[in-house]
């Protein structure tokens, strides 16, 4: 059965925004490309400009240009599979979905692209994956809040932390992380918010977005030795910092496009 791809150019901080909201809208399939272009899937007898106006609607967005081309169904699987390509981490990680082979010597961290955020390509995600990368050293206690795909989670499990939570307020979510952590070979804890039990870990990483962050801020720095936050753009880091500065000393450690990652030590 053929299928129209629409391929579209929206601003790559609204590209997650926008990509739900033409799910909502009706599409079948939508992926964020390695180079922020968002492609949605949709039948051939459903109008492309209609879906289009209210996915941008829905994302408070202008109506982005796009392109519009055939595709058979083993063109799609070929082309959504190629769009997550493997990511190389620091020296030591590697993160790609399953049909990829991790290269000798590269701890690896399969993720197959689904319903829950984070398979290894957002800016925002690799900031903190490269920071788990520099600092897990094993043994460590580590929370992950705002799961999502559990990959940061299972990165942290794998690099050697010895107990890893997870937290999500997406039941879906939560199972998705579970799955692949089991898929992974590692223990994972995961809950929703009010299944999780207070304990202090050696580290707190979370890769939402600002504001939760902000309204998070006592919640997190209850339990972390050390933090790691991410899903900030450069321009919200400073009223993310001033949330977490009476817990922390807190400041931007890396950032890539437009993100920053935060990092702290409690005082």
């Amino acid at each position: 059965m053929p299928w129209r791809a629409l391929t579209l150019r929206v601003d790559r901080a609204a590209a997650d925004a926008f990509s739900d909201a033409l799910l909502e809208a009706g599409a079948q399939s939508v992926a964020v490309e390695m180079d922020g272009a968002v492609v949605a899937l949709i039948a051939l007898d459903q109008d492309s400009s209609a879906l289009i106006d209210a996915a941008a609607h829905s994302a408070g967005i202008s109506t982005p240009p796009y392109s519009s081309e055939l595709v058979q169904d083993q063109d799609w699987v070929r082309a959504s599979q190629a769009q997550f390509a493997p990511v190389l981490i620091g020296a030591r990680l590697w993160i790609g979905p399953s049909w990829h082979a991790a290269p000798p010597g590269r701890i690896d961290v399969r993720i197959d692209p689904g319903l829950a955020f984070g398979t290894g390509t957002h800016p925002s995600t690799k900031l903190v994956l490269a920071y788990l990368e520099r600092t897990i050293r094993g043994g460590e206690r580590v929370l992950d809040y705002g799961c999502g795909s559990g990959i940061l989670a299972i990165a942290a499990a794998k690099l050697g932390a010895a107990h890893v939570d997870g937290v999500d307020v997406d039941s879906q979510a939560v199972q998705t992380a579970l799955a692949n952590a089991s898929a992974n070979g590692v223990d994972l804890h995961a809950t929703l918010p009010d299944a999780l039990v207070a304990a202090d870990y050696d580290l707190v990483v979370s890769n939402i977005l600002a504001q939760p962050l902000i309204v998070l801020a006592p919640l997190l720095a209850a339990r972390g030795r050390r933090i790691a936050l991410s899903g900030i753009l450069d321009e919200q880091a400073e009223e993310v910092m001033n949330a977490y500065r009476p817990w922390y000393d807190i400041e931007i450690t890396a950032n890539e496009e437009r993100w920053v990652l935060l990092a702290g030590a409690r005082r």
